[in-house]
């Protein structure tokens, strides 16, 4: 049995990788493209740090739906970046997120890959289902965010 679960996604953005990659790394930009954003329309944000740069964190409070957490930037290179994501609410869990951006054609192959420890409530609900479509939606979003720039 694997220590990890692994959630992992891609999609094809005609855009440039400098297009790409501000979009994900500077987190007040995941307003433009997050699949979660809308959850909770009242929802508390705070950011610290400098959009973009290694240190730099996102905080949200919200409802049932929304939960609350923080997201860390922890490495920013020209072909990704990387992301420490603490859930507080609903339930507790610790994740590590890579964004990998690689030239395509014209355009920018993005793989967004969330790696977990197993645990209690990964062993009873199927990670892959309950979060690769807000994955593959908001791979969608990103990429129209992108083109449309």
């Amino acid at each position: 049995m694997a220590a990890t679960v692994v959630v992992e996604r891609t999609e094809t953005i005609h855009a440039p990788r400098e297009a790409v990659l501000p979009l994900v790394a500077e987190l007040p930009k995941w307003i433009e493209w997050s699949p979660w954003e809308g959850t909770d329309p009242a929802m508390s944000r705070e950011y610290t740090g400098t959009p973009g740069a290694v240190g730099s964190t996102y905080s949200w409070n919200g409802n049932r739906k929304a939960g609350a957490g923080s997201m860390r930037i922890e490495d920013v290179q020209d072909d990704g970046v990387g992301i420490d994501l603490v859930f507080t609410r609903p339930f507790r869990s610790h994740s590590l997120i890579r964004f990998s951006l690689t030239d395509e054609g014209e355009g920018t192959r993005v793989i967004w890959r969330m790696e977990s420890p197993k645990t209690f409530f990964s062993r009873f609900f199927n990670l892959d289902r309950l979060v690769g479509g807000d994955f593959e939606k908001g791979l969608r979003q990103l990429r129209q965010v992108a083109e449309d720039r």
